[in-house]
């Protein structure tokens, strides 16, 4: 039963990938470098407007160009993520929505918003956005007290104090370090050779992997992280896979273009923590 459990546990981080890509943020990005992916200075939807996410991102039309030479390996973990969200990912956030009401889920969400508050903090400060790191430890003292441990999102809410794009491998860009070459792990999901150095810098900034270090509790924490966020983008990235002639490539050029659209700098952006937390 325990190796069971945990074989649920990483199947469902596995998942993580297609969570991980923020298709509500890119559902418009499904074309190829050639083509625009999104009309000049229309707003994509941000993930989940309304519970501490500003809903103002903007992708621009600049045709990208994206290094994929890892693309056959790449095309084999995309169709692993993709297969693991229908069958694993897919129905037990069915479930789980069934069971729990969504403003306790909403709760959730922001309560695991609130304990990443230091990965945004120091990256902000890295980027030299003392504004931005100042505005993370005002939510975060406001919201672990008034907003009852990050339940609730008081600080956006009442003070409109806004969560700010921030994570490793953004910080890296704005030092100049190039995306280099895309990967799609099977795990993370859609990330590149900056992103990924990113993603693992970010994880030591991770409050969870200090108080839970034991792997399977930490895991099975991820793992509800991960469940819940699903739970509240019901059919995002169905409606994104859908849209797209290629999901593989209308993926890819989203990712590089939204994770572009950060390295250049927006204040206020939403972020999701990179990979299975959740910009992040």
């Amino acid at each position: 039963m325990k190796t069971t459990g945990r074989l649920l546990v990483i199947l469902i981080l596995a998942c993580a990938g297609c969570r991980s890509t923020a298709p509500s943020q890119m559902r418009s990005a499904d074309a190829s470098p050639q083509q625009p992916v999104v009309a000049g200075g229309q707003k994509a939807d941000a993930d989940l407007p309304g519970i501490g996410e500003a809903p103002d991102v903007v992708l621009t039309a600049t045709p990208i160009m994206v290094s994929d030479p890892l693309e056959p390996v790449n095309r084999a973990f995309f169709q692993f993520n993709d297969k693991l969200y229908f069958w694993v990912l897919k129905p037990v956030a069915k479930g789980y929505t069934y069971v729990v009401p969504q403003p306790a889920r909403r709760g959730v969400n922001n309560f695991f918003s609130n304990v990443a508050t230091p990965i945004r903090l120091v990256n902000c400060a890295l980027q030299a956005e003392f504004k931005g790191a100042w505005v993370e430890i005002e939510r975060f003292a406001i919201n672990t007290t008034v907003g009852v441990a990050g339940f609730g999102d008081p600080a956006r809410n009442w003070w409109n104090l806004q969560k700010h794009a921030a994570d490793l491998g953004q910080t890296l860009g704005r030092y100049g370090l190039g995306p280099s070459i895309y990967i799609n792990w099977p795990i993370i999901g859609p990330s590149c050779v900056r992103d990924t150095v990113g993603y693992v810098g970010d994880l030591f900034l991770d409050p969870v992997n200090y108080v839970v270090p034991q792997l399977d509790y930490n895991l099975g924490i991820k793992a509800y992280d991960t469940v819940n966020g699903t739970s509240l983008r019901p059919g995002d990235y169905e409606d994104f896979k859908n849209a797209a002639i290629d999901p593989y490539v209308a993926l890819r050029d989203a990712y590089y273009q939204y994770r572009r659209s950060l390295v250049k700098g927006s204040e206020g952006t939403p972020v999701r923590p990179p990979g299975p937390l959740p910009a992040k």
